[in-house]
């Protein structure tokens, strides 16, 4: 009898448990998203591209139809280049990067310039022969085959969607503004209005029920807030004249602050620390908009507070070099924006360096450092500095008793990393960690650009809209680090040719090659980092060799097309124009601009 009645127990709670797994399979999965109509329509855009190439092929750069089907053509990308370029970041630039050659490290090789930019330069300027348009077409074509492959093969799902959906926002407040994929055409302030719509597009066909049914007001807000941006561009479309800060203030910012909702919203995806960018940040000016870990060694990352105490204490000390005479703050003094206010740093026997001293402050936002991009971390950086014997000039594996003398260390080091080293690497990795702090994004700009303030002046407004705009600036100082690390992937740092003078007479170009040393390359004599541009009334003077004094002397050299606008043999320079035309007026609110980045709290790091 109990046999019986535990047989049939058994059989009822598999009953059960078999009605259960089918009621559970048969329910509808809260926020189930379906991604086809999305996926299809970045898939549908990258061929209608393709298809558009071919055109503009048969038309030939100086056909009628030419520049119609460039623009086609680049619609077609923009539409798909979130989803497409998000897949392989490297043939996504490649296709959409500036139209200069590229140096292949592997094999030495020098690949001509490709892509829409330089299809774009050729239509535009007709400096091209049939046979060099055809085959830049030809490879344009190539790399937007890539991309569709890719697309065929990986589904859009919620991390590639949100983390892609990003990207393209950081591209149209840092990019798109400048013009710095169409620096011809000057397409890209109608390129936004394109790039929106398609948001627009895919959000309402896959995102936009689950939010409706979550917060209804923020769909609406999202919505709103789109077709008042392409409204605006659609009344504003002149590429000079456009009033980028405004509308970065005013539309750009309020649907990244939408899009942030939108995502925690919809419960799809949890941001990881594995990109540039904190998914929580409202906009791309907040404080905490950057995820400082993805920039720095992976043995740095989330340093502890001692051990950045530890660090900053270090950073003043002159026990850490050889002679006794050199601390980091020797060269980066705090009160000079962390750099020293010396046209070429002083080495431990007070004789001058080969360059000038850069801030630190924002450095960490870098892949590249020393002007010359020797090193690929901080940590690398440091290291160097101890090792060069007319700095520290000491080797890392040492470690120098002497700052012991001072007790507190002892405690400091134990409490930072569990004991007292036996080399400098502990050293450098503390100074690393506090190096890393040295961030700031609270100057006059970045609370006017986020709605905190409404302090700006006529000129700086101006200065703004002329530094993203006409003078360039924004091209290579890309907002809003301002610095050359290229968004929105920030996997490297530029490097440009400019020709900087060895004086400020301007009369002879500087004999220092910079990144030359690496591969004895003609094509990267007198290439140099692109530095930040924030504090930089606190970092006078300026350039790689400290030959200007002031930033009219800076903006003057730049108005005049660089090393090539003043006459020197500048084969490979990179700057775009010859010469930029600033009024007096122009360049004096560029500058009104440039002195709203200081940042009032650098004092207290």
């Amino acid at each position: 009898m109990y046999k019986n009645l535990l047989l049939k127990l058994i059989v009822f709670t598999a009953l059960i448990g078999i009605t259960s797994c089918k009621e559970e399979h048969t329910q509808p999965i809260p926020n189930k998203i379906n991604w086809d109509i999305a996926h299809q329509y970045y898939l549908t855009n990258i061929k209608q591209a393709l298809s558009y190439l071919d055109s503009l092929k048969m038309e030939g750069f100086n056909g009628k139809n030419a520049k119609f089907y460039f623009k086609q053509a680049r619609i077609a990308f923009k539409k798909a280049e979130p989803f497409a370029s998000h897949l392989n970041p490297e043939v996504g630039h490649r296709a959409n990067g500036p139209a200069l050659p590229i140096y292949k490290e592997d094999n030495g090789k020098i690949l001509k310039p490709v892509g829409f930019q330089k299809i774009e330069e050729s239509i535009y300027t007709q400096e091209t022969t049939k046979a060099d348009f055809e085959n830049e077409v030809f490879i344009t074509h190539g790399l937007l085959n890539v991309l569709k492959k890719d697309i065929e093969k990986r589904p859009l799902n919620p991390k590639r969607f949100f983390v892609s959906t990003h990207q393209q926002l950081m591209r149209l407040v840092s990019l798109a503004m400048a013009g710095f994929d169409t620096p011809v055409s000057q397409l890209s302030i109608k390129e936004t209005a394109t790039s929106l719509e398609s948001l627009l597009f895919v959000y309402k066909n896959t995102l936009q029920s689950v939010i409706i049914s979550n917060n209804k007001d923020l769909d609406s807000a999202f919505k709103s807030n789109i077709e008042n941006a392409v409204k605006y561009i659609n009344n504003n479309t002149d590429f000079i004249t456009f009033d980028r800060f405004t509308f970065t203030r005013d539309y750009l910012n309020e649907i990244t602050r939408n899009w942030v909702e939108i995502r925690k919203v919809s419960d799809l995806w949890e941001p990881t620390d594995w990109y540039p960018f904190n998914f929580n940040a409202p906009t791309f000016f907040e404080n905490n908009a950057f995820n400082t870990n993805y920039f720095v060694d992976v043995n740095d990352k989330n340093p502890t507070k001692k051990q950045v105490e530890l660090g900053k204490k270090l950073f003043f000390d002159k026990k850490i070099s050889k002679t006794q005479t050199l601390a980091c703050a020797s060269c980066h003094l705090p009160e000079k924006g962390y750099a020293d206010g010396l046209a070429l740093g002083k080495d431990n026997t007070g004789n001058n360096l080969e360059r000038n001293t850069p801030t630190l402050i924002n450095s960490v936002y870098q892949k590249n450092f020393f002007w010359d991009g020797r090193a690929s971390t901080i940590t690398g950086q440091i290291g160097m500095v101890f090792t060069n014997k007319k700095e520290f000039n000491t080797e890392v594996h040492q470690f120098s008793d002497e700052i012991l003398t001072d007790s507190t260390y002892i405690n400091l080091f134990k409490e930072a990393y569990g004991s007292v080293p036996k080399n400098n690497r502990v050293v450098i990795r503390a100074l690393s960690s506090f190096v890393a702090t040295l961030n700031g994004f609270n100057s006059k700009f970045d609370k006017n650009i986020r709605g905190e303030e409404n302090t700006f002046t006529p000129q700086e407004k101006l200065g703004y809209n002329l530094f993203m705009g006409k003078a360039l600036c924004a091209t290579c100082h890309f907002m809003p680090l301002t610095n050359g690390t290229v968004p929105p992937f920030y996997s490297e740092t530029e490097k440009e040719v400019i020709g900087v003078p060895e004086t400020k007479a301007n009369k002879a170009l500087d004999d220092d090659y910079g990144y030359y040393w690496k591969f004895k390359e003609d094509l990267h004599k007198g290439m140099f980092k692109t530095p930040t541009v924030r504090n930089i009334t606190l970092t006078a003077p300026y350039m790689h060799n400290g030959v200007y004094n002031t930033l009219e002397e800076v903006l003057d050299f730049y108005n005049q097309g660089g090393g090539g606008g003043l006459g020197f043999n500048l084969p490979h320079q990179t700057l775009p124009f010859d010469n930029l035309d600033l009024t007096i007026e122009e360049q004096q609110a560029i500058i009104a601009f440039m002195n709203t980045l200081t940042d009032k709290d650098y004092e207290n790091y």
